[in-house]
This record gives C-alpha cells, sequence and structure tokens, in this order.
C-alpha cells in the first residue's frame, strides 16, 4: 500500500511538474516575472485583495514593478499554454464520457472609463437581488466536470467576449477549437462515447447542434418554460386536392399538458437534497425555425433539428422554495431510461462550474487588478487559469492544513483553498524553470509635483453594433421632437 501511494505521488509530481514546464515555455516574453507571478498567486497568504500584495509573497522574488511589468508587458503564447490544458489528465464522467460545461462570467469594469473593448454584461442578483447591465468585459469559459458534487473542474480555455461579438458564432468556434485539441490529445478516441456538452437558458441549443452536427459531441441545455416545440411532420398522405405536405407536425406546448401526450420514457429517482425526482421525456421534437435573428442571412432551407424533451420535476429545493419543473433539450434521438438520468445528471452537474467562478474571484482575486488594457487582463485571466490547473494536479500530494475551527477534511474531499494552503510545501519539489532575479535599481518615475501630459483616453461602453460598426445618432434626430402622448 505504502509503495502505491508512492507510485502516485511520483506520477502526480511528474505531471505537474511537465506542465510548469509549459507554462514557462509558453511565456515568450517576461517570462521569469509571470512565472513568479504564478507561484505567488499559488502561496500566497489568504485570499488575493490586491495585485500588489502579490509582491510580498517570498515565492514573488522580483519587485513589485517586474510584477506589473509582466502582465503590461509579457507575452504568453496562448496555443500552446491551451493545449498543455488539454494533455494533463481530465475528469471524466462514471461512463467514461468527457461532460464539458459552458458559461459566461464577466470581469465588471463599472468606472474604468479608460479601459478599451468593454461591455455591458448582465448580472444576476446584483446589489438589492436586481438583474443590472454592468460595463465590463466578460469572458467565455469551458470547464471539464467530474462526477458526484464537488467544486472542482477542469478549465480548458476562456475568451474574451468583445463589443458586438455574436455570441452564438463566438460559442461554435470555441467549443469546436476545444474538441479538436482534446481529440489532438487523445482525451476522445474512435470508440469512445459522445462528449457531452451542458449549457444553460442562455444558449440555443438547436443551433449549436446543427452547427457542431460533424463533431461527435451532445449538447444538453435548458430551455424557457414558456417555448413551444414541433411533433415529427404526419406520414404524408394523397389529397386530389394536391398542396404541399406539412413539414411540422402538432405543436407542443411546454405550459400546456394537454399538448404533451404520451412519455417516451419516465424515471422516478430518491436524491438526498432534492427529495423524488421525476423525469419525463418526449422524443422527436423539435423548434420551427424562421428566417429571422439568428437564421435571417441562412440561405439554404432552414433545417428540422429534432431532439429530446426531457421535464424535470422535484419535490423540495434545499433552500426551502418552490421547485419549478426545469425544462431541457438533448439533441439525441431514441432515450433511454438511463439516457434521461445521465442528462438530467449532468445539467446539475453544470452549477460546480459556478464554484469555479467563486474561487477564482473570491480567493485567487481574478477580478482584483485594476488592469487598463484588455490584453493585459487576458494574460492574467490565463494565469489564473494556470494556476488552478496546478491546484487541480496537486490535489492527491496535499495535505489538510486546516484551521482549528474547521473540521478535518477526507484527502479526496479537499476543496480547492485548501490544496492552495499546502501549495508552498509542493512547490520545491515540482519544477521551477524561472531563474533567479537580476540586482535592479528602479527607475524615478514622473518628478513630484509634475503635470501628468498624456492623459489616458476615455473609452464608451455600448457604442458598437453587432456588425461591429460603431453606433451613430442619425442626423436628422434631434432632441424633443418626439410628440407627447396624450392616449
Amino acid at each position: 500500500m505504502s509503495l502505491l501511494h508512492h507510485d502516485v505521488q511520483r506520477e502526480s509530481f511528474g505531471v505537474l511538474s511537465h506542465f510548469r514546464t509549459e507554462l514557462y515555455a509558453s511565456m515568450t516574453a517576461r517570462a521569469d516575472a509571470l512565472f513568479d507571478l504564478t507561484d505567488a498567486l499559488l502561496c500566497a497568504d489568504g485570499p488575493v485583495k490586491t495585485l500588489v500584495g502579490l509582491a510580498l509573497a517570498p515565492e514573488h522574488r522580483r519587485g513589485h514593478g517586474a510584477l506589473y511589468a509582466g502582465l503590461n508587458q509579457g507575452r504568453l503564447d496562448v496555443d500552446r499554454l491551451r493545449r498543455a490544458l488539454v494533455s494533463v489528465p481530465l475528469p471524466k464522467a462514471a461512463d467514461g464520457r468527457l461532460v464539458l460545461a459552458l458559461d459566461v462570467s464577466p470581469w465588471l469594469r463599472p468606472d474604468a472609463d479608460t479601459a478599451p473593448d468593454r461591455c455591458f454584461c448582465h448580472t444576476y442578483g446584483y446589489g438589492d437581488n436586481k438583474h443590472l447591465m454592468i460595463p465590463g468585459w466578460p469572458y467565455s469559459i469551458v470547464a471539464a466536470l467530474e462526477t458526484g458534487r464537488t467544486s472542482w473542474t477542469a478549465v480548458l480555455d476562456a475568451i474574451r467576449l468583445e463589443p458586438g461579438a455574436d455570441v452564438a458564432t463566438v460559442t461554435t468556434a470555441q467549443i469546436r477549437e476545444v474538441i479538436d485539441r482534446l481529440i489532438e490529445a487523445g482525451q476522445w478516441q474512435a470508440g469512445d462515447p459522445d462528449i457531452l456538452v451542458v449549457v444553460d437558458a442562455g444558449y440555443d441549443g438547436p443551433r449549436l447542434a446543427h452547427l457542431l452536427a460533424d463533431l461527435p459531441i451532445e449538447i444538453l441545455g435548458r430551455t424557457r418554460s414558456d417555448r413551444v416545440m414541433r411533433w415529427p411532420a404526419p406520414p404524408r398522405v394523397y389529397s386530389p386536392e394536391g398542396g404541399r405536405p406539412p413539414k411540422h407536425g402538432g405543436e407542443f406546448v411546454f405550459g400546456k399538458p394537454d399538448t404533451w401526450g404520451d412519455e417516451q420514457a419516465v424515471t422516478v429517482t430518491d436524491t438526498r437534497r432534492y427529495g423524488k425526482a421525476t423525469a419525463q421525456a418526449w422524443d422527436r421534437l423539435h423548434p420551427r425555425l424562421t428566417r429571422r435573428s439568428a437564421w435571417l442571412n441562412h440561405s439554404a432551407e432552414l433545417p428540422i433539428i429534432e431532439g429530446t424533451v426531457i421535464r424535470l420535476k422535484v419535490e423540495h429545493l434545499p433552500s426551502g422554495g418552490d421547485p419549478k419543473p426545469v425544462w431541457l433539450w438533448w439533441s439525441k434521438t431514441g432515450a433511454t431510461a438511463a439516457d434521461i438520468d445521465r442528462c438530467w445528471q449532468s445539467f446539475l452537474r453544470r452549477f460546480d462550474v459556478e464554484h469555479t467562478f467563486r474561487f477564482f474571484k473570491q480567493t485567487l482575486g481574478w477580478t482584483r487588478p485594476k488592469l487598463r488594457t484588455p490584453e493585459a487582463a487576458d494574460r492574467w485571466t490565463w494565469l489564473v487559469l494556470a494556476a488552478h490547473t496546478q491546484l487541480r494536479l496537486a490535489r492527491p500530494l496535499a495535505q489538510d492544513l486546516r484551521h482549528p475551527w474547521e473540521k478535518p477534511t477526507a484527502p479526496e474531499r479537499l476543496t480547492p483553498a485548501r490544496v492552495r494552503r499546502g501549495f508552498r510545501n509542493l512547490r520545491p519539489k515540482a519544477a521551477s524553470p524561472a531563474s533567479a532575479p537580476k540586482p535592479g535599481r528602479p527607475g524615478p518615475g514622473r518628478p513630484p509635483g509634475s503635470k501628468n501630459r498624456h492623459p489616458a483616453t476615455r473609452h464608451d461602453v455600448g457604442r458598437d453594433l453587432a456588425t461591429g460598426q460603431p453606433y451613430q445618432r442619425p442626423t436628422h434626430y434631434k432632441m424633443g421632437t418626439k410628440p407627447r402622448r396624450t392616449g
């Protein structure tokens, strides 16, 4: 048993050292400063409150000037870092399937008037539980999920959404690139189960399934409770009156049970947190597409995208609120009872990525730095992703350094925050390719009392259209010309 444990530790240290070497190799400029900043992020005491506070960590062997110079002037080979993220061991579901979650997390910058490329980010329950649109940098993040309740995910990619960008187009390209890298790295091979991609209601699941139909993936997405789907078209019957045969069958209205008909399958599962969970599935349902919105410029005939609609109903919620049914759309047909249970349980695992976002922001300080340029924000984001990956790889090696008021935790149940406490003890045994700092002297800076003769440019928010062109008010528009309503 002891020899087996030592073999596991040796293998884990090898994987961690290899990733750290690849991380350093992806830093093409200011590599030593960026690598020391990553180590300081992993070994700092407590949550990261300020960026300059990381310079006080013993692992950051350089001055605070090198810290900012690394983010502002450093360079990262993002493609090589992306390949390194998919080459390490990834978590899989119980059936050996890769399950990917896709979501957008904003880096809010409401007061950064000098920061370009900001756009309005939709926030949930911000302030007095209000949904507000706040300026910031939204990032689309893809993560691999584990099975069972956990706060661990394997983040594989992050893309900053620029103002006016078509989110569906960016998301489709991002998923395709991630799947291609997974196949190239050998994480998926012919004969393996299809990769399951889980998205929330903000994504158009049928459109994603249509655009990515050539990939070995399944799309599972939550849909609104007021949607209307269509049954398959009935068999064509000869009519002496002629006419075109129908393309769609009857309506399947989510809010009208009399339109549902007989279920394809029904499963009932006893859960600890939600009580009895009942899942109903209806086969071969599709949305009726029209030439507007995303399908406006579709030149060919509009496709019929069939899938399985799943309705999940639970007895109670852990918060005590009123449980409302959850509607899911799965891109496959002919679902069995096992497929239905796998789908809704995988959707519940999608919320594990929210724990990752919270850890990024509250512990690693992802949104703490007041960076001016989006390029520096992208470098900092990738450093945070690389730090989180190192914590995941060090998970089998860390010890539970708990506080006196905390309960003991099993080694396999350690959270990312607890693994980070012990990373300082693991760092000397892992590869550290960064060179020692050279002695230097800080520059004189701007003389005291002198004025800033190069003020930063101010940038507007939300002034770009979806086409990428800046918004311009019509020349004939005049303030106060709209007639007053009298009725």
